[in-house]
């Protein structure tokens, strides 16, 4: 087994959210009791309030810890500038994605000021993980389907599969229907069992594995995959697999 491929965390802090250690060393150091080898982030000052500053950390933090993260650099609807600037991100060492986070930015998935995005992402082949949340106005499975329709050749991830149990249903649909979407699985009412009934209804080759740290404990997001009642053939592709086969011609 190689080591494990987390394809949703974050660096830094958020005002609005208590974590004890916000520090990148100390997430190192519970990657490395955890198994996690490489961790795909993005920085919280960029999904927040700058993210040109925000994106620069991020760009510091990947040379300060050679090997250990990937970067999503984070795609401001707002910012006028934002294609570009992005663009340049994406020639940078270790820059695989983008991240979008609709509900922060308050701006629909599927909406225009997100086009150049993926545009962008279907250009360069990289990888796009987008906040996802069921009933939400911005980021509803409906909108990934939307996207998924719209630009088949982008390879987008939906973030905590919906997040709430009660899309988990919905998620699936649109995982089944679109092969360009996968599902990412953090949250916090995610349960291994909900691990295992995603598996039976989509497939482990169409998951990947997140934690969601620093906002969610790494350690228990691992441990609800190793402890989920599926396959190990099914938990190695949601731990390494299906990430290693997305991140294919990624830089």
């Amino acid at each position: 087994m190689t080591g494990i491929i987390d394809a949703h965390g974050h660096l830094g802090a958020w005002f609005a959210f208590a974590i004890p250690d916000s520090s990148t060393e100390s997430l190192v150091r519970v990657m490395d009791g955890c198994g996690v080898a490489t961790m795909c982030v993005s920085h919280l000052l960029a999904i927040g309030p700058d993210s040109r500053a925000g994106n620069a950390l991020l760009l510091q933090e990947i040379e300060r810890f050679p090997g250990r993260f990937l970067g999503y650099a984070v795609y401001d609807p707002h910012d006028p500038e934002a294609a570009r600037r992005t663009a340049d991100l994406l020639d940078a060492p270790g820059v695989i994605g983008l991240k979008l986070h609709p509900d922060t930015h308050e701006h629909a998935l599927d909406g225009p000021a997100y086009e150049p995005a993926f545009q962008l992402a279907a250009e360069r082949g990289c990888v796009v993980l987008a906040h996802g949340m069921f009933g939400s106005p911005w980021c509803g499975p409906a909108h990934f389907a939307a996207v998924a329709a719209r630009h088949p050749a982008v390879k987008l991830l939906m973030g905590h599969a919906g997040l709430l149990p009660a899309g988990f249903p919905a998620a699936a649909e649109v995982a089944s229907t679109y092969p360009n979407v996968t599902l990412e699985l953090c949250g916090s009412r995610t349960t291994a069992r909900h691990v295992a009934w995603l598996v039976d209804a989509v497939g482990a080759d169409r998951m990947v594995f997140g934690s969601d740290a620093l906002f969610l404990d790494l350690r228990v997001g691992v441990g609800r995959v190793q402890l989920a009642p599926i396959d190990q053939a099914d938990r190695d592709l949601l731990l390494f697999g299906t990430m290693t086969r997305l991140l294919e011609g990624c830089r």
